[in-house]
């Protein structure tokens, strides 16, 4: 199996959730054994999409060199995992990559849109020996060896119209669009007006997220999935793991997980080479992967 990247330019625009501002950006093809790169325009910066890289992940996933950054990186970079890309050029003009409708579907579109290609060169696959845990009191996520690719995701919010989700994903890409991709992203209003008087969150809305008062859901059309929640969690956990470089074989859980929590994650497996080994898929012979792509 061949490591794919994207056959064209394709060029998208989105609102900042943060500035509140139009963000033009655009997606390239990319040498393979290259990675996902990002290249901030206006500061002629690469920074790569690795853990190294990531500075900040209290409200979502930050990556910077040379005090330059750009945050919500995370649903991108789902959907360039779920479409099994291994190598992108991502230039943007700003410091966060837009929020589109909340969810990672209009990347999906547009990956759809300007189709996928194989390239010259082997895929590689990280495959988990051990399991691999991290903590936070009684929240935790962690990765165990598998012969396939699960997300285990539970929440348990003191707010009725959340309250207690639990959703385990098979991965494939076709799954991924069908079951995870629209999921959209979630907040308080109480938490939207305190950023707002903090000059964040100009851009949040209920075009691009779920928005909930003290006790119901107060977009007018509702949820796309009764479990939106705990979807749109497995959705932020595909995109903070792609940050491991490649796909990986292996079951992923986690109990009230977070960005932080999944960027520890990444940490504690490349800590050691006992916690996996890398596998370079030769012709058609892993039938799985193959499949999962498809």
């Amino acid at each position: 199996m061949k490591q794919l990247t994207i056959k064209k330019k394709i060029e998208g625009v989105g609102i900042g959730l943060h500035k509140g501002e139009p963000i033009p950006f655009s997606l390239h093809p990319l040498e393979a054994n290259s990675g996902i790169v990002f290249y901030q325009c206006n500061t002629k910066t690469y920074i790569e999409a690795k853990p190294e890289n990531v500075v900040d992940t209290k409200m979502a996933t930050v990556i910077g060199k040379d005090g330059n950054t750009i945050s919500t990186i995370e649903h991108l970079l789902s959907a360039i995992y779920a479409f099994g890309i291994d190598n992108m050029l991502i230039k943007i003009d700003a410091s966060e990559v837009p929020v589109m409708d909340g969810s990672s579907a209009s990347f999906c579109m547009m990956l759809n849109e300007v189709g996928i290609v194989e390239q010259n060169a082997n895929k590689k696959v990280m495959v988990l020996t051990k399991d691999v845990e991290v903590r936070d009191g009684n929240k935790f996520s962690k990765i165990t060896p598998s012969s396939n690719s699960q997300f285990l995701f539970t929440v348990d919010f003191k707010h009725p119209a959340i309250g207690f989700q639990k959703y385990n994903f098979s991965f494939s890409k076709k799954n991924y669009i069908d079951q995870i991709s629209r999921a959209r992203t979630f907040g308080f209003l109480k938490d939207v007006q305190m950023l707002r008087a903090q000059n964040l969150a100009l851009g949040a809305s209920l075009e691009n997220a779920i928005v909930l008062d003290d006790k119901k859901i107060i977009n007018e059309d509702g949820l796309r999935f009764g479990n939106e929640f705990v979807r749109h969690k497995i959705l932020d956990a595909i995109g903070d793991l792609a940050l491991l470089g490649m796909p990986f074989l292996g079951n992923y859980e986690s109990f009230a997980g977070s960005h932080h929590l999944n960027h520890l994650l990444t940490k504690e497996i490349l800590k050691s080479k006992d916690n996996y080994l890398i596998k370079e898929l030769e012709g058609n012979t892993d039938s799985s992967f193959v499949k999962a792509y498809a």
